[in-house]
């Protein structure tokens, strides 16, 4: 167990906070590390196994690995504390990385990357409840973005680093550059972050027990709201994720190198909008900022899908994806924050909740996007549509602000 040094009581947590986005950043990064990075090796891994299937097989199975995963790993840290967990997902994050690397078919390559997700997830909810543990509100939104900006630098390099690989070697050493990362992260964990939640805090139940809290939760309409609005924007975001390394390496015949520069560039739009967000929450509150952002993404495929439908080119295409990330830097981290808002002493459940509709629905929008590629963006702009749409239903059944936080 984590000695007394690594254990923060309630008047300990305050100073722990300022190193808290470092460390919290680099964990959360190996959802882009494990997904961006290989990205520009799909043309690769569909020509070895001889399987055009097999990139969109792989990438829902991480989506799903990462659903299951959240929903066992956030009660677990609601009871044993926030690191025991990321530290045994990361040794199997590590582990099944590596089997990745020796894959030999799309059936093994996908049961590598489901496993590696579930072992992963620990490192996406944990930390998201963690903020919870120290922060709500204005502050919880500070620390979000605080920590999106370190975790920001991984969407940027990931898929600069996947094309270069892809350009000299092999695809499979992508999954060993995944694997090191890994091992890196184990060692900031046990030496260097704080377990957030003490004893006092942590809930020993069982079962049944989870099970009911997990109905208790998404049926109050706070969090059902706000957590359904950023799974329906996450939706939009995964089948963004599909859909561009066929429209751009594909469709336009972009080089590996170029499609990562573009990528770069919609990651660093999302974490200039990210970085202004907290500023808006605190002066407007979360509720206006989390509308204008589903609306600013509605705009955003609107204009995908009718540059997709009219075929204008690549150049639409992008403006229009920039202004989707735009709406991202101010979506997803303010639905994070209102839907944990009111649920501090199940900060864990919560978060593995949220998550796994999060990646539940980006594996079906994934798995849309790739059912109906054609060749063109019409598929990826489509879906992406329909998700900004039910977004801003979901944001329209928020109830009436009752707090100054909402």
């Amino acid at each position: 167990m984590p000695s007394s040094s690594q254990t923060l009581s309630t008047a300990a947590v305050a100073p722990a906070v300022g190193r808290l986005p470092l460390l919290l950043g680099f964990l959360i990064a190996i959802g882009p590390v494990s997904v961006d990075m290989y990205l520009p090796a799909f043309p690769t891994i569909a020509r070895d196994f001889h399987d055009a299937a097999a990139p969109g097989l792989t990438l829902a199975a991480y989506f799903a690995g990462l659903a299951i995963g959240q929903m066992t790993q956030g009660p677990f840290s609601d009871r044993t504390g926030r690191r025991w967990p990321i530290l045994i997902g990361l040794s199997i994050y590590t582990l099944a990385s590596l089997g990745c690397a020796a894959a030999w078919s799309t059936d093994s390559l996908s049961a590598f990357r489901l496993l590696a997700a579930f072992g992963g997830s620990a490192s996406v909810v944990v930390p998201r409840a963690m903020v919870r543990d120290v922060a709500d509100g204005p502050a919880a939104a500070m620390l979000f973005s605080r920590l999106m900006l370190v975790m920001g630098v991984a969407p940027i390099i990931a898929p600069i680093l996947g094309s270069a690989v892809v350009s000299v070697g092999s695809w499979r050493w992508i999954f060993v550059i995944a694997a090191v990362y890994g091992v890196a992260a184990l060692a900031l964990v046990w030496f260097k972050l704080p377990d957030t939640l003490p004893p006092a805090r942590r809930s020993m139940v069982g079962f049944r027990s989870i099970v009911a809290r997990y109905g208790q939760i998404s049926a109050e309409r706070h969090f059902l709201a706000n957590a359904l609005t950023g799974t329906f924007a996450i939706g939009a975001l995964f089948a963004y994720l599909t859909g561009t390394p066929g429209v751009f390496i594909g469709e336009f015949h972009w080089k590996p190198l170029e499609y990562a520069a573009l990528f770069g560039l919609n990651a660093t739009v999302y974490i200039g909008f990210n970085q202004w967000n907290p500023h808006l929450v605190a002066r407007v509150g979360l509720r206006p900022v989390i509308s204008a952002s589903v609306l600013l993404l509605l705009a955003g495929t609107v204009g995908l899908t009718v540059a997709a439908l009219l075929g204008t080119g690549a150049a639409a295409i992008v403006a229009s994806l920039l202004v989707c990330q735009a709406s991202y830097g101010f979506a997803l981290p303010s639905t994070m924050v209102a839907s944990l808002s009111r649920h501090q002493a199940h900060a864990g459940s919560a978060s593995a909740l949220m998550g796994t509709w999060q990646y539940l629905g980006g594996a079906i929008a994934g798995a849309i996007v790739g059912g109906f590629a054609d060749g063109t963006a019409r598929p990826m702009a489509i879906t992406m549509l329909g998700c900004a749409a039910l977004a801003v239903l979901a944001s329209l059944f928020r109830p009436r602000a009752t707090l100054a936080r909402d």
